[in-house]
């Protein structure tokens, strides 16, 4: 039975590793000019976890093997109070490898959470709420109307002030339009509960926290449409929370952002129904 059980845990050691080696089952293509590295982060993770993972196992296979029961053994267990100096060893080693990934992998976050969006960002604020995402579009004046949150209703998702002359022009859709290679900055707000926006092939997620103004950026590199879920559970109906972001060359994208609110609403309405999703 020890020798089947240890034949076992390495056949399944083998199974995990060939699943993660043929690459059936990954990451869509990022579509992000941070995304190559958020991979690169990922695989050296993988690596490192992956050789920790088969050592361990392949070990435990081998003590389950050699230390099996076998018919009329009747040799008593010794208790054995372990080794120091090994222990503190691969303690060590542990720690400077995981730690030294942590490090390597925090540069590319820290530039997009703790490095201010680049000079002529395109900026969208996003508010969530239960259960829609609603984007708020400057006008053709390139600013964003004042807004309240005691204005917030069913007619005005993001509580734009009406007396405000600059907010006359703004446009609120539940749409993310955006240019390519150019960066964009988010404005992420909340006026419920925990949210999380999340687009796999950016490469990007980011809470929403109700009182927070939470600023990010990041830059997209491929045209097209994708699908923009919420990675928090949020509520009953938290799977309805579905949106879509659609990345457009950017000459197309400020032509569209000189449309009148209403043209400008119709016309993303079309390329909704015009750009395939990609997945």
């Amino acid at each position: 039975m020890g020798r089947a059980l240890g034949v076992l845990i390495w056949l399944l050691t083998l199974g995990s590793v060939l699943l993660f080696a043929s690459g059936k089952w990954w990451f869509p293509a990022t579509i992000s000019e941070h995304g190559p590295e958020i991979d690169r982060q990922f695989m050296r993770t993988i690596i490192v976890v992956g050789i920790s993972f088969v050592a361990a196992q392949v070990a435990l296979g081998w003590a389950v093997w050699k230390y099996r029961a076998t018919p009329g053994d009747t040799t008593r267990a010794v208790y054995s109070h372990g080794n120091n100096r090994l222990e503190i060893i691969w303690t060590v080693v542990t720690a400077i490898v995981f730690i030294s990934l942590a490090v390597i992998g925090q540069r590319v976050w820290a530039q997009l959470h703790f490095v201010g969006a680049p000079p002529g960002s395109f900026q969208v604020e996003v508010v969530a709420q239960q259960f829609q995402w609603n984007f708020h579009y400057a006008g053709v004046d390139g600013q964003f109307g004042r807004t309240d949150p005691s204005l917030i209703g069913s007619s005005n998702l993001v509580g734009l002030d009406p007396s405000d002359p600059k907010s006359r022009d703004d446009a609120v859709l539940a749409t993310l339009v955006l240019p390519v290679n150019r960066p964009v900055e988010l404005t992420l707000r909340s006026i419920d509960v925990t949210h999380s926006f999340w687009v796999p092939p950016l490469r990007f997620k980011q809470d929403l926290v109700p009182g927070m103004a939470i600023h990010v950026h990041f830059t997209p590199t491929k045209t097209g449409q994708y699908e923009l879920a919420c990675a928090e559970l949020c509520g009953q109906f938290h799977y309805r929370m579905r949106g879509y972001v659609i990345i457009l060359p950017e000459d197309e994208h400020r032509a569209l952002m000189a449309l009148p609110p209403d043209q400008f609403q119709s016309r993303v309405g079309q390329l909704r129904q015009q750009i395939p999703i990609s997945y």
